[in-house]
């Protein structure tokens, strides 16, 4: 498991990099086989070309997400209801969070992503889960839709 905690501007000023890092403005993600991550935000072309793994992202993105993503599964959470636009469509298909499949992949990732990292912000999504579970989206490549419970492409959102 990969988890990354933001830092704060004491820590970002003082270089002192001794807790995780759970901001990334870079390409996070890419060419993932098989990590398992949860990051408080990502840049531009996270998940891109991703074959594997599962990918959580608490926060905003940029855009061109999911670029060439054949496999595996990233949660993102989707606050502004925007993010539709920040997607690549041509490989994967964003779905709301409606399936115990993958509320079982998900929440255990935040639970150890909270015990880990002490993130208030996985603590609070975790605390009041039946509202914020709603704002969750998942990417599903074509070869991981079963896994999600995904039988067909009807529960895709726009």
């Amino acid at each position: 498991f990969f988890f990354f905690k933001q830092k704060t501007a004491y820590e970002i000023s003082t270089r002192d990099w001794s807790s995780d890092v759970c901001s990334s403005d870079l390409r996070f993600a890419v060419r993932n086989s098989g990590a398992r991550t949860v990051v408080e935000g990502a840049g531009d072309h996270c998940c891109e070309y991703m074959t594997g793994g599962v990918v959580v992202v608490l926060g905003s993105t940029g855009r061109n997400v999911a670029a060439g993503m054949t496999g595996g599964v990233a949660f993102l959470l989707d606050e502004d209801g925007r993010l539709s636009e920040r997607i690549n469509p041509e490989s994967v298909v964003l779905c709301s969070l409606t399936t115990a499949e993958q509320e079982a992949v998900l929440r255990p990732l935040l639970e150890t992503h909270a015990a880990c990292t002490g993130s208030v912000r996985a603590a609070g999504i975790l605390a009041d889960w039946s509202s914020w579970k709603g704002r969750f989206r998942v990417l599903v490549p074509p070869s991981e839709k079963a896994a999600m419970g995904l039988a067909d492409v009807a529960q895709a959102v726009g």
